[in-house]
């Protein structure tokens, strides 16, 4: 009974892989959930807020204390001004504020640009909005992944309203250059595009890179939706609290949406993720380097099961190239992996369209934010490929 709009999203690959994890016993590295707690001060705000009676509907725009402490947030690192009563709204993780900004600003006859592999709500949002979904594209460049902003430009049409922008990127784990940020903002300016970005991994960027935030640029603040959450700045995926930052035209659309989809969630939670964004940021910047060795304990595990393995630069994610193991393409890796070595991981292919499949298809993302431990077994278990 599914429209047939929606029936390619009828499942996702994170439930299918993690099905295959839990089935097996194997080490999940397909799904982005880290394994260990977040901040201590910040679980003790939540259990305090519980405690003391902060357990209904917040306004629904969000509590006040969290939004005061985004904007003051965005102001600190990037000099941007948010208004929290009319510029900040809270969300059900981030997924739900980007889907209620592809609801709220596009509808049948829009177009929205989205870049590939994308992470697999975006364009389940843009046919749910019914309205038409057009692709540019990353290419590699020697182990790195780039924008190919060639492509960006073809893919805009007269009928195109919202471009996607995602970096720290999930899942090549690229990260935006000035070069790229700069075009991608002349873009939007020159053919005025309400430009959403996707900043969840804002925070965990290695090797000395620097996160650029689009709403920065010279004619970006009056047409982006900048949309991040706690989840994956403060290893609380669970708790779904995620925030949108723009011009209150835009915001107050977003919200429109949004109350639809849910009206509010996690009242006391929101004060916590309020107390880790005065006080913990230099929590967050440890678990960042923790993340830049363990990525390189997986890039060095991967590389010594066989794989091509290519840079990351950011985000909790490595993509690896499966074409020397000479075991079919990704997807059937994938699908094998768990009960041949106990280790689940996720195709690529699966964050892109058909027409793009085959360029994509021997490629694997491997997640390592888990515990050292966790990936010392895990690098263990990926040397059975060879067997």
């Amino acid at each position: 009974m599914l429209v047939s709009r929606l029936e390619p999203f009828r499942t996702t690959v994170f439930a299918e892989m993690t099905e295959l994890a839990v089935r097996h016993e194997a080490i999940n590295l397909g799904q982005g959930f880290p394994d260990e707690d977040g901040p201590a001060s910040m679980l003790e705000a939540a259990c305090s807020a519980i405690l003391s009676g902060a357990n209904q509907y917040t306004p629904g725009a969000g509590a006040w204390d969290l939004r005061e402490a985004v904007a003051d947030d965005r102001y600190s690192r990037y000099g941007i001004k948010y208004d929290p009563q009319h510029e900040v709204l809270i969300t059900v993780g981030a997924t739900e504020g980007i889907t209620a900004a592809i609801l709220a600003l596009t509808e049948r006859g829009d177009e929205v640009v989205l870049i590939e592999p994308f992470f697999d709500s975006y364009p389940a949002a843009v046919a749910l909005a019914g309205a038409t979904l057009r692709t540019a594209t990353m290419e590699t460049d020697g182990d790195c992944f780039v924008l190919d902003i060639d492509s960006v430009r073809a893919a805009i049409t007269p009928a195109t309203k919202v471009l996607v922008v995602n970096s720290p990127h999930n899942p090549t784990g690229s990260v935006m250059t000035e070069a790229e940020a700069a075009a991608i903002a002349d873009l939007a300016v020159s053919h005025d595009l309400i430009v959403v970005v996707d900043e969840v991994y804002e925070h965990l960027v290695f090797d000395g890179r620097r996160h650029i935030s689009l709403a920065t640029l010279p004619g970006m603040r009056e047409r982006t939706i900048s949309v991040s959450s706690a989840g994956k700045t403060f290893n609380v995926t669970g708790w779904k609290i995620g925030w949108v930052c723009g011009p209150a035209h835009l915001v107050s659309a977003v919200r429109a949406a949004k109350q639809f989809m849910s009206f509010v969630s996690g009242a006391p939670l929101q004060p916590a993720i309020a107390v880790a964004l005065r006080n913990e940021l230099p929590w967050v910047r440890a678990m960042r380097d923790d993340l830049n060795i363990k990525r390189d304990i997986l890039r060095t595990a991967l590389s010594n099961a066989g794989f091509k393995v290519h840079a990351s630069q950011g985000t909790y994610f490595v993509i690896a190239d499966a074409t020397p193991l000479s075991l079919g393409d990704a997807t059937k890796l994938c699908r094998r992996m768990p009960e041949e070595i106990g280790v689940a991981a996720v195709p690529v292919s699966a964050f892109v369209t058909t027409n793009h499949h085959d360029r994509w298809r021997n490629f694997v993302r491997f997640a390592f934010s888990k515990r050292h431990d966790v990936l010392a077994d895990a690098s263990q278990r990926l040397v059975g490929l060879h067997r």
